[in-house]
């Protein structure tokens, strides 16, 4: 049996990261993410100790310094590891301290639409510096509605174009998922190379810098890479696609969170209007 006077946050927290964090997908950006945890006075604190207003006090000081998704993150990293201390690693807790803290409220949902003249001053900044293989992942992003990670991960072998799709075994929600290609998504992959295993061969980090530099020189502002998406999604349902279809493109598993991302423009809809 664990020792819950002797046993901190900390070292509960560092053996998560040691023992169940590398199982996931996201492993490096929860080491990002717990290491500001392991280095509050909160993670000073034995197991017999840690209460509940203890972590709403950190949730508190925490929303001070970062956004209410960041201390959301916090919050749940911290309750999982204090379920599976309990449930698995023999530290008998009568109940989970972070369960009962009340999360932040979320307010960040965006209504972003990007711009034709923006994506054409995007093309036209990364032409001048030679970027065609960033010219590729964005309008991939924009014709397919993928997530950077699924794009940039994509491989060869999971791409049909006879059949006109591209296969994501892996996601961000954990279900794997086919992605019907446009005309142009197809295009696209057909003018790329294939001497590597992935479709893309850029790396995450090339391409984050690679997109601030573009967004400074074009001053273009607050658009995010995320938003490619964003726009993708909302432009088929724009094309008349039901709700049903997009969420098998997009992988959403939940319409309302489907919706978050959707913003029609007006007079889009009004021209699908007249014409019936």
């Amino acid at each position: 049996m664990g020792d819950l006077k002797r046993t901190t946050l900390r070292d509960i927290l560092k053996r998560y990261l040691s023992e169940v964090s590398p199982r996931n997908r996201g492993h490096k950006i929860e080491c990002y993410q717990l290491a500001k945890v392991m280095r509050s006075p909160l993670a000073d604190l034995s197991l017999h100790k840690l209460s509940t207003s203890a972590i709403a006090m950190y949730r508190d000081e925490r929303l001070q310094e970062v956004t209410a998704g960041t201390v959301c993150r916090d919050l749940h990293h911290i309750q999982h590891a204090l379920s599976i201390a309990s449930r698995e690693w023999g530290y008998h807790l009568d109940e989970n301290p972070a369960e009962r803290v009340t999360k932040p409220k979320l307010n960040n949902a965006r209504n972003r639409r990007v711009r034709q003249s923006e994506i054409d001053r995007i093309m036209a900044e990364l032409r001048e510096i030679d970027r065609d293989d960033m010219i590729a992942v964005i309008r991939f992003a924009v014709e397919t509605g993928m997530r950077r990670g699924e794009i940039l991960t994509l491989e060869w072998r999971f791409v049909d174009l006879n059949r006109r799709t591209a296969h994501l075994p892996r996601t961000k929600n954990g279900h794997a998922r086919t992605v019907p290609l446009t005309n142009g998504a197809i295009a696209i992959l057909e003018n790329q190379p294939r001497q590597k295993p992935l479709v893309f061969p850029v790396s995450s980090d090339a391409l984050k810098m690679c997109w601030r530099r573009i967004m400074a020189k074009t001053r273009i502002e607050d658009l995010h890479f995320h938003d490619l998406r964003h726009e993708a999604i909302s432009r088929f349902f724009e094309m008349g696609l039901s709700m049903p279809e997009v969420a098998l493109i997009s992988g959403h598993r939940d319409p309302r969170m489907l919706m978050r991302y959707t913003h029609l423009v007006p007079y889009q809809l009004a021209k699908k209007l007249a014409s019936m």
